[in-house]
């Protein structure tokens, strides 16, 4: 890894701060550092507040969608709520149909299957829209590039809403609306909703005509909470205020459903990053190895009995999952060896067998090992589906964009993507993809960084710091859990490797000789070395809490350490 410590600010911001919020110099850099210059911006960041939320109906088309909804309900039109099977098309589809069911009865879900249909929207879904008299198709977290399958829908009489956050191509479909903040005309102030944003922002529209405001509809933000979490979306502005209030939910009122799934969690109080790793990999397990409309039956059932059961399927399905990514994984790897593609600038594997659901956790694996933009291929019908995964600070939506004659469909975001291929591409692709990445990144990319926030010494974390840390959640893109760096520090004698196969690295610290912590290093079982015979080291790390037989301590989460 390559440590950089991000610049201070100026010091005279950092002692007005001090002064105004009457915190200390480590407190006042970490929140400038996130553009917290003020008493009123400090308000808002560690008290968010749903009066901070945006108008929807300043989203282009946002009248227009609620319109055409109003006319369905009065004339009792047949809604088909459609949306992608991963964790954000799911919460979007189970948000929209649970609030829409409270206005009339008919109300349909629908959620494409990921190996007859692929992403998005389907010619399939609607042939099914047309055969059961629906008039009206609400798409959810897809549908910004299906212009020829809303013009196909027109033809037959149906309507479409779009509700997206994926990068428009240079054609809107010609839907009745489509909100797309990301769109170019749309004037909406924040850009980085989710799909399941999306949704939220349009039941919170068509609320408001009855004099109801986002608060009102708070019981709703798990679903929303979860899909931030799940899609890595920035956690500023208005994300940071629905997560916080989605994981208050969740912690204290969630839907059956995910009371079901966080039933067995053994902890007081989820964060984001248990949302991440617990539930979103759930709900994502249904629509990778059976059908995400096994997630959406959990997340909108109202009985918790039933929900129990449905999430006892949901984490059989998670488990599979978990057997089937580690076994690709593995085998990917040796391919990668045996090919002598070790030195490429980008990861391209491909095997017809490889299951469809688990590639892109595969294509992350891979990047996580080889940190190259990536590429895992199956054969999905007669042709080759991939997902890419990306290094931070290298958009492969742009590399793929360079490599579109060979490539039959792609969509998504800057470090993730979804695409397919002719098998006769294939090759050609391959080639392309890697020429483009060589000439367009920076070769410094290729080696993860480490941003480190602050440099401290060991004596300065204490329970007050840990405190206010705390009040710093929730963490995410944009406002990631504080790294401090320290120089100069020595394990007390007892250091060790702990875990399976002695992966991690567990330690008691000292820097002077009065301040001792213990540190956990996961995964750098293979540093032991450098922290033997009291040899002193840096170390890069985050301040977490270990619970222990009843006893809360302090601990450093180890990031890096180097000689």
């Amino acid at each position: 890894m390559r440590w950089t410590i991000k610049p201070k600010p100026d010091s005279e911001k950092i002692k007005a701060l001090m002064v105004s919020l009457k915190v200390d110099e480590i407190v006042a850099t970490l929140l400038l550092q996130r553009g917290v210059e003020s008493y009123d911006t400090a308000k808002t960041f560690f008290r968010p507040s749903f009066d901070d939320l945006y108008n929807p109906f300043l989203m282009k088309d946002m009248d227009k969608a609620v319109e055409r909804i109003e006319k369905a309900i009065a004339n009792a039109e047949n809604i088909l709520v459609y949306g992608d099977y991963d964790v954000d098309g799911t919460t979007s589809v189970a948000l929209m149909s649970s609030y829409l069911k409270t206005k009339t009865e008919h109300i349909a879900t629908y959620i494409p299957d990921r190996y007859d249909e692929g992403y998005g929207v389907s010619y399939k879904g609607i042939d099914l829209a047309e055969d059961n008299d629906f008039s009206l198709i609400i798409a959810l977290d897809c549908g910004i590039k299906a212009i020829d399958k809303v013009a196909y829908a027109k033809e037959k009489g149906i309507d479409f809403i779009i509700c997206d956050h994926h990068r428009p191509g240079d054609k809107i479909p010609d839907a009745v609306a489509v909100l797309d903040p990301k769109r170019k005309d749309c004037d909406y102030p924040f850009k980085e909703l989710c799909g399941c944003g999306v949704g939220f922002k349009l039941i919170s529209a068509l609320a408001s005509k009855d004099g109801k405001k986002a608060e009102d509809l708070v019981e709703y933000l798990d679903l929303v909470a979860t899909a931030i979490g799940a899609d890595i979306v920035p956690i500023v502005d208005e994300n940071r205020v629905l997560a916080y209030f989605g994981l208050q939910v969740i912690n204290t009122n969630p839907r059956p459903g995910m009371k079901a799934i966080i039933a067995e969690v053994k902890k007081d109080e989820l964060t984001i990053t248990d949302v991440v790793f617990i539930i979103a990999p759930r709900i994502n397990a249904a629509g990778r190895m059976k059908h995400g409309n096994h997630a959406v039956s959990l997340l909108t059932e109202t009985d918790f009995n039933l929900a129990a059961e449905y999430a006892v399927d949901i984490d059989q399905y998670n488990t599979d999952r978990r057997e089937t990514d580690k076994r690709i994984t593995e085998e990917a790897l040796i391919q990668i060896e045996k090919n002598n593609e070790i030195d490429r600038f980008t990861t391209a594997v491909y095997d017809e067998n490889w299951h469809k659901g688990v590639i892109g956790i595969v294509a992350s694996r891979l990047t996580e090992t080889y940190y190259r933009p990536t590429l895992v291929f199956t054969k999905s019908g007669d042709k080759l589906a991939a997902s890419a995964r990306s290094v931070k600070g290298f958009d492969v939506y742009n590399a793929l964009e360079a490599c579109s004659d060979y490539i039959e469909q792609f969509g998504g975001h800057k470090y993730a993507a979804g695409l397919t291929v002719l098998p006769e591409n294939y090759k050609a692709f391959k080639e392309k993809f890697e020429a483009v990445v060589k000439k367009s990144i920076d070769p410094k990319l290729l080696t993860p960084e480490l941003k480190v926030d602050l440099e401290i010494n060991l004596n300065q974390i204490d329970g007050k710091l840990w405190r206010i840390l705390k009040q710093f959640a929730p963490f995410g893109p944009g406002n990631m859990t504080p790294v401090f760096m320290t120089q100069g520090i020595r394990d007390t004698g007892w250091g060790k490797c702990v875990g399976e196969d002695n992966k991690h690295l567990r330690f008691t610290a000292t820097q002077s000789a009065n301040e001792k912590i213990v540190c956990i290093g996961f995964g750098l079982g293979h540093k032991l070395d450098l922290i033997k015979d009291r040899k002193t080291f840096n170390a890069a790390y985050t301040i977490d809490e270990n619970h222990w037989n009843g006893n809360i301590s302090l601990q450093l989460k180890l990031k890096d350490i180097k000689a």
